[in-house]
């Protein structure tokens, strides 16, 4: 369970001010539909038009589309890890949610330093057995999908990239606050990137931003050279939420 000295004041603060619905407000985590948050893009939507992942959709109003994409050119990573939870609290018949994980990874966007990101820069075929990364990845269309739009702007073949995220992910110590969240916690975004950053005393100050839809934990992200290793952000925009709700696993 995440505790917190200051979660008394932050919950006053949060019903002074905060006007978020309750849950089933708006689908989050590994289902695309838009919401608030950092860096820039549109809704993933797989080839049968239902949502894939909500993550893709909080992209900031300051990023945009990079001029004439193309493999290879970007300037870093960035690693998104979706609150699964918050998908599944109103997805709770997705094949994700059975097991009650909590951080999943969305994916692993190139991204450029001026606040724009490349995508889709080719239409190269995704991994001949994508399956092979649903340990990874929560759905087969997020898997498909996520090639498509970020990995052809990898410069990486498909099997070389996703084996990419998964060093990637291996690399990330998820908190043990989060390890199991078995009640709704109220925690500042800061709180949560401190969290973080102590999990992860390596990586650099202003690696770790955080996502947030009405107040929800949707995500958190963190920037990496294009040799994988944790930098200071640049144009990632954190989630500006005094306070944001974690959805219980």
């Amino acid at each position: 369970m995440i505790t917190r000295a200051s979660n008394l004041l932050l919950l006053a603060i949060f019903l002074g001010g905060c006007t978020s619905p309750p849950p089933g407000k708006v689908a989050t985590s590994a289902s695309d539909t838009p919401a608030q948050s950092s860096a820039g893009g549109q809704p993933d939507l797989s080839a049968t038009g239902e949502a894939v992942s909500q993550v893709a959709g909080r992209r900031s109003q300051r990023a945009r589309p990079a001029a004439n994409s193309k493999p290879g050119v970007f300037d870093f990573y960035l690693l998104t890890l979706s609150w699964s939870p918050e998908y599944c609290a109103t997805h709770s018949n997705s094949s994700e949610c059975s097991s009650h994980p909590g951080f999943v990874v969305h994916g692993m966007w190139p991204q450029n330093n001026d606040g724009t990101y490349p995508e889709n820069c080719s239409n190269a075929a995704g991994p001949a057995n994508p399956q092979q990364y649903l340990d990874l990845i929560p759905t087969v269309s997020l898997i498909n999908h996520e090639w498509a739009t970020h990995g052809t702007c990898s410069g990486l073949a498909p099997d070389a990239y996703f084996s990419a995220i998964r060093s990637a992910f291996r690399g990330v110590k998820i908190p043990s606050a989060f390890a199991k969240v078995t009640q709704q916690e109220m925690l500042a975004p800061s709180a949560i990137i401190g969290d973080f950053a102590a999990a992860n005393p390596k990586w650099p100050s202003g690696s770790v931003a955080l996502s947030c839809g009405k107040n929800y934990l949707t995500a958190v992200e963190v920037c990496l050279s294009k040799t994988l290793a944790a930098e200071a952000c640049q144009n990632v925009h954190t989630c500006g939420a005094m306070v944001v709700k974690v959805t219980p696993q």
